[in-house]
């Protein structure tokens, strides 16, 4: 992954403030629906609520938050949704202290976090694009996905250790502090961050236009090479992360799975991600980006029909965590390239709204999908339902772009264009 190479104090600290977020987003892992379950006595519908309707609501919420993040600083836009994460979630073992606890609220608070991780993503794309040189985003990428699957292996398993000792919402009041020092790793990148350039509007029209509501997906459908990745990577990403629940009541119900070897099963392949991670960029350097993420956005859709064959026992648990393993070891060298590539792709004074809309897009897909598998599970039964997620998967590899560039062909000219204003500048201030 090129490892060594050093990519500046500046980020360091973003890489820090995101190492500990992601940790503490980790080792909260299903906080929301094990306190819905086992404090407020809920419901399979309530927690099937709480997971769909707390990403597809932030998603909406999230829509007008994209251009607003466009025309200001990205380092304030961070450190704030990172202290509005960290005073919603203290809300909760708050409220849970005081014996008001609700499932309302917990919903609220959903939606709340929801929309804030899409506006932070947002700034931080952009964020890193002006902090990185672009031969270096892909090295920084890849760090991110490298420390994402070291948070996923060993998150979870201190997060169930930390309710197990000192209860449900332990896990939600350490996120919440994981924000809060974020927060303050943001702050310590220092330096001037420039203020972006003003939107271009008249001074009578409104502040915000369905316009720049709309660009960013705009920018996406119709860019011939983000708009089939746009189309692809949601939907892998929906028909993943759908059938989830499903694999889960099917484990920890009708196959006899403890939760120990459940969480097992996930845990041990995400060292599939450590590894993806650091072979992106050699990969990418031996074969060149189109062949890399060619090969492993096919790869990464043949794995899960496998998990429509989990069986009780050793076997069964084995079966799963090799599936899991080649899916996250594809998903891993894929996601940094992909990334890099999309922001490379991007001008800089469209990658808030195109972050935004991406992200958006992508949690509203798979909440919808998640809601329409338990419905499909409820009509054919889980096993069958994982099954039609995992043919359909085998189908997207024919949405991937037919042509991926080698290089940011945007990037370039932004390049060239400010190379010509500078030299048209130099030649006013010689006359």
């Amino acid at each position: 992954m090129g490892g060594g190479r050093a990519l500046g104090r500046q980020f360091r600290w973003l890489w820090t403030a995101y190492t500990v977020s992601t940790f503490g987003t980790w080792i909260a892992f299903d906080a929301f629906p094990l306190i819905a379950i086992t404090a407020l006595h809920a419901g399979t519908a309530q927690v099937s609520l709480l997971a769909a309707a707390g990403l597809a609501v932030g998603a909406a919420v999230a829509v007008p938050l994209g251009p607003w993040v466009e025309f200001r600083r990205k380092r304030p836009v961070m450190i704030a949704t990172d202290l509005v994460r960290c005073a919603a979630l203290l809300s909760i073992p708050a409220a849970f202290a005081l014996g008001g606890l609700s499932f309302a609220q917990l919903l609220v608070v959903a939606i709340v976090v929801a929309a804030a991780d899409i506006t932070f993503n947002a700034a931080s794309g952009a964020c890193l694009k002006a902090l990185v040189p672009p031969e270096n985003l892909l090295v920084a990428n890849s760090r991110f996905e490298s420390t994402t699957w070291t948070a996923t292996v060993v998150g979870p398993p201190l997060g169930g250790a930390a309710i197990g000792l000192f209860g449900p919402v332990t896990t939600v009041l350490a996120d919440a502090v994981s924000y809060l020092l974020s927060a303050a790793g943001i702050r310590a990148i220092g330096g001037n961050e420039p203020r972006p350039a003003p939107r271009p509007a008249p001074k009578d029209a409104p502040r915000l236009r369905v316009g720049d509501l709309l660009e960013g997906w705009r920018y996406i459908l119709t860019h011939p090479s983000l708009r089939p990745l746009f189309l692809n990577t949601v939907l892998v990403n929906g028909l993943i992360m759908a059938p989830t629940p499903l694999l889960a009541v099917l484990m920890l119900g009708p196959l006899g799975f403890a939760p120990w070897q459940y969480a097992l099963a996930f845990a041990v392949p995400c060292t599939g991600g450590l590894i993806g991670s650091r072979l992106a960029r050699p990969l990418v350097a031996r074969f060149g980006r189109p062949a890399v993420m060619r090969t492993t956005g096919i790869l990464r859709a043949c794995w899960g029909v496998g998990l429509a064959f989990v069986h009780s026992g050793t076997t069964g648990l084995l079966l799963v965590m090799g599936v899991e393993f080649a899916l996250i070891t594809c998903c891993a060298v894929y996601n940094p390239v992909y990334a890099t590539y999309r922001l490379e792709m991007t001008p800089t004074d469209r990658t808030a709204r195109t972050l935004t809309a991406w992200s958006v897009t992508s949690k509203a897909t798979t909440a919808a999908l998640t809601a329409l598998w338990g419905l499909l599970a409820t009509l054919t039964g889980p096993r069958t339902a994982i099954a039609m997620a995992g043919a359909l998967l085998l189908a997207t590899p024919l949405l991937l772009p037919r042509r991926v560039e080698e290089g940011g062909r945007e990037e370039q000219g932004e390049r060239e264009e400010q190379g010509k204003r500078e030299g048209r500048d130099e030649q006013a201030g010689a006359r």
